[in-house]
């Protein structure tokens, strides 16, 4: 991908993301205050809470650690956002938290964003936390992966140090067999080096500093699968008129008025006859606009039907996926479990007849598995018990997401990229228990979850 700034680029949006104390919120904070992002009201606040939560210096952590238990904890919780803007761009800024036990909030504010800045401690490399990371950044699809190699100033600028956590972080990527591009650069967060301006410490360095990275970098999507749509509400008219618009966010490429479309499930064709953008007629639309379309034929469209262009590559319906999960859940995933799988398409019952392997976080080598704890990145097989309209995440991220729910809680389970389809079976053959706590046995049950965000991701096995 072409690391060439488009005029589509107008708003970015960034995670950074990075194990505990790597320096991610001053990071955001530098990027801030250098950028004069920040207002003078902001200033005096960061300023009283530093010397009321720190050592009297001002702490630009504190900007994005607003919530009084982060700051008394000295951890990141919750996603943080904020936005700045410079003459080139606009920014959307997610500080997720590094903590192991907040992997959840740090999948959600990724899930997101176009770009991700993973944070490295020079002093102490790659741990487990940034393989996990770049591993679900890198699941996740994210269009470049900034590595901002922190702290340089403690380990005296050297560029052996750099190399190594450069190394290791292109290693993770090779392994995992992404093609996400990676982007090293060496700062120090504190005092700002390589953040907004260059700085005079690394004469080694001749690259970029992020926010050069971050206006210049290319996150327009690639070429997809071709225009679609599902169906979020019907639109009508009043006054006897018998217009019918079907609504939602347009997906994948272009339609124009014309074209022949196809709906899914029920495979039945028509001609867009109109298009709507906000409110008014329009003779084509564009990833990202929310429309409304207009068949020239009276057909059975509902909610959750997915409108597709009759010339592009058609998306799957389908009752059994092998997926790639990122397991979030206090509790463990076991085989049997039952999981309530919300998609653009609908939502839907189905139940883990397998978890075919677990990636090793230490090897980033696949073992097997019988079960999956809280943060196990595995690959799964479910069954559905009714069909639903998945696309490829890596052609069309929309389409490819969806959350998982627990039909006890109505709690959300975690991240999941569909890599497959599994053995047909049959919806007689998927048991889906209404209330599992009838159970006598309920140990292996989905029973405290959390907030979190489930992706599907299609591809051949």
């Amino acid at each position: 991908m072409s690391a060439t700034a488009t005029e589509q680029n107008t708003q970015v949006r960034i995670a950074t993301i990075g194990s505990v104390d790597d320096g991610k919120s001053t990071l955001i904070g530098r990027l801030l205050h250098d950028s004069k992002g920040i207002f003078e009201d902001q200033l005096s606040a960061v300023s009283k809470a530093s010397r009321r939560y720190g050592d009297g210096s001002f702490n630009l952590a504190l900007l994005t650690d607003g919530l009084r238990a982060e700051r008394e904890q000295g951890i990141t919780i919750d996603v943080a956002y904020r936005y700045f803007a410079t003459p080139k761009r606009s920014f959307v800024l997610a500080d997720t938290p590094g903590h192991a036990q907040f992997t959840r909030n740090m999948v959600t504010g990724a899930s997101v964003s176009d770009i991700a800045i993973v944070l490295v401690d020079a002093r102490h490399g790659v741990v487990e936390q940034t393989r996990r990371h770049v591993s679900i950044a890198a699941l996740l699809g994210v269009s470049h992966l900034i590595l901002a190699v922190n702290k340089m100033d403690l380990v005296a600028w050297s560029e052996t140090s750099f190399d190594e956590v450069v190394t290791d972080v292109a290693g993770i990527l090779s392994t995992l067999e992404s093609s996400v591009p990676l982007h090293a650069i060496p700062i120090c967060a504190t005092d700002g080096q390589n953040v907004v301006e260059r700085g005079p410490e690394a004469s080694w360095y001749e690259g970029p500093s992020v926010l050069d990275l971050l206006e210049t970098l290319d996150v327009a999507p690639a070429a997809t699968v071709g225009a679609r749509l599902a169906v979020q509400w019907t639109l009508r008219e009043h006054g006897g008129s018998d217009y019918r618009g079907y609504s939602g966010r347009l997906e994948g490429g272009v339609l124009r008025v014309g074209d022949a479309v196809t709906v899914h499930p029920k495979g039945n064709t028509s001609v867009v006859k109109g298009l709507t953008r906000a409110g008014a007629p329009t003779d084509i639309a564009v990833p990202g606009d929310a429309i409304a379309i207009e068949l020239a034929d009276d057909l059975d469209v509902g909610k959750f039907d997915v409108i597709v262009a009759s010339t592009a590559t058609q998306p799957i319906d389908t009752t059994n996926i092998i997926a790639d999960v990122c397991w979030l859940a206090e509790t463990e995933l076991n085989v049997g479990d039952n999981l309530i799988v919300r998609h653009p398409s609908g939502e839907a019952n189905g139940k883990v007849v397998r978890i075919i392997h677990r990636l090793d976080l230490d090897t980033l080598k696949n073992s097997a598995a019988d079960k999956l704890t809280m943060n196990d990145i595995a690959r799964v097989e479910i069954t559905l018990q009714t069909p639903l309209v998945v696309d490829a995440y890596s052609s069309n991220r929309a389409g490819g997401s969806a959350i998982a729910i627990d039909p006890v809680s109505n709690a959300t389970v975690g991240a999941l990229m569909v890599v497959g389809q599994g053995e047909a079976q049959s919806q007689s053959n998927v048991e889906v228990v209404a209330d599992a706590s009838t159970e006598a046995e309920p140990q292996g049950k989905v029973r405290s979850l959390l907030r979190g965000f489930f992706t599907l991701k299609i591809n051949e096995q």
